[in-house]
């Protein structure tokens, strides 16, 4: 391990917010609120259920449209909760959501089907055929189907073995799935087809939750893009597999993007239209120009050191609660992973990041340290610390142990620490950020995960 110090610059006053608590009580309650009123309307069907198997069904098929609609806020990159919960969270959501989809997906079919084949005095097995003579249950179906496929390659083995890029393509199915589940939900919607109250409800909610989609995923990237005509003017190697990218435009002040926050990267012309990447900003933005800093990883981020000069940029953001609108507390501890060190850089030059300052930097070697020049330039110009913490993790060099982290930053406790690296990596300081009795309140991490 090796270790700068520098002298500590003056602390100043610090805004105390509670953004984040604002973005879950709202989320909670929009959730807590739809509970109760799908036992409602589950009380009050348009026509009653042939069997109890058949309500059960019904039971979980109601519940499965809701939670699918909150699936697609929760993938709808709504700024209001993207920029108050953070990516990192907000991907815990949606997973645990997705995880809830494909149980409901599996049961609400499966009672329905028992229910019917107990009426009709037939096999199980021979219902399916019979109920998908039915246009809409047929949708439904080929619905639940691609839910499975999705689910499938969500699992943690199944990540693993491919790119991101490959990934997030198959995601595209959703799409397919938001139609069809909707034209199921038009004509088998019995607890909610025969009030108009009902029905003002339920499709004003999957409005809101199809419209925040359409409008944050396709409609203001859209005009963003148009407006600020993004290209690429430089590209510059950082490391043997790190580049860095940057990116100018017209009036980008007018994006309002801060330093911790990430884009969401496509370049048209040079990769396929499907193909996108969420990399942060790697320095603080001045109004004029972006620059993204990247580790060859994937196809894409393996192909941006061949970017040409003037490569057109499409790019959704800024997105990210990585900030310091989050700080609650006078001194800051800052951790990075690897190529998690872009966002980190980009907040030591935040003006708005005053007082004490410590960066942990995780390394496997000093050439493999990323914008090392850069930072320790920043950190003296500020009066920060920095520590470069290299060599491989053994039982005798646990870098981010409870033990040593108390070692580096004794006033840990006292401090925020921001947090972005692997998942594994995240994992483990954030146990023992826990275990050393630091505020949940004081925590801001983003890890690298997969997102929709």
């Amino acid at each position: 391990m090796s270790t700068t110090t520098f002298t500590a610059a003056a602390a100043g006053p610090v805004r105390r917010t509670g953004q984040a608590r604002a973005a879950y009580l709202l989320l909670w309650t929009f959730v807590l609120v739809n509970l109760v009123i799908l036992q409602v309307m589950f009380a009050h069907p348009s026509r009653p259920t042939p069997n109890t198997l058949t309500a059960i069904g019904r039971f979980l098929g109601l519940h499965l449209a809701f939670v699918m609609a909150l699936q697609l806020l929760l993938i709808g990159r709504v700024p209001f909760l993207e920029r108050r919960i953070g990516m990192d969270k907000l991907t815990n959501w949606h997973r645990w959501t997705g995880f809830a989809i494909f149980w409901l997906v599996v049961l609400h079919p499966t009672f329905v089907l028992l229910g019917y084949a107990q009426i009709d005095r037939i096999s199980f097995f021979a219902e399916i055929p019979n109920l998908a003579r039915q246009m809409p249950v047929l949708l439904g179906m080929i619905a639940a189907v691609l839910i499975g496929v999705l689910a499938s390659t969500s699992v943690r083995i199944a990540r693993r073995r491919m790119s991101y890029e490959t990934w997030h393509a198959i995601h595209l199915v959703v799409y397919v799935v938001i139609v069809l589940s909707v034209i199921h939900q038009i004509y088998e919607g019995a607890s909610f087809a025969g009030s108009a109250v009902a029905k003002a409800y339920w499709w004003g909610l999957w409005a809101f939750a199809v419209g925040s989609l359409l409008t944050n995923r396709l409609v203001v990237p859209l005009v963003r893009n148009v407006r600020h005509r993004l290209r690429v003017v430089a590209v510059v190697p950082e490391t043997d597999n790190a580049v860095s990218v940057h990116v100018a435009g017209h009036r980008l002040d007018r994006l309002r993007a801060r330093p911790g926050q990430f884009f969401w990267w496509r370049f048209p012309g040079h990769n396929s239209w499907w193909q996108v990447n969420p990399w942060s900003l790697s320095a603080a933005p001045d109004g004029r120009t972006l620059r993204l800093t990247a580790k060859a990883i994937g196809t894409t981020s393996a192909g941006l050191r061949q970017l040409p000069v003037g490569t057109r940029v499409y790019a959704e953001g800024p997105y990210g609660a990585l900030t310091t609108a989050a700080r609650t507390r006078e001194n800051t501890l800052l951790i990075a992973g690897g190529i998690g060190i872009t966002p980190i850089r980009a907040l030591l030059e935040d003006p708005e990041l005053t007082g004490d300052v410590v960066v942990l930097y995780r390394a496997r070697t000093t050439a493999d340290a990323v914008l090392i020049g850069e930072l320790r330039d920043l950190a003296e110009a500020r009066g920060a610390r920095l520590h470069l913490l290299t060599g491989r993790t053994a039982d005798g060099s646990q870098p981010f142990s409870p033990e040593s982290l108390r070692d580096l930053v004794p006033d840990i406790a006292e401090r925020d620490v921001y947090l972005c690296g692997p998942a594994a990596m995240a994992s483990t300081v954030q146990r023992s950020l826990r275990a050393l009795r630091v505020p949940a309140r004081q925590r801001h991490v983003e890890a690298f995960r997969l997102g929709v």
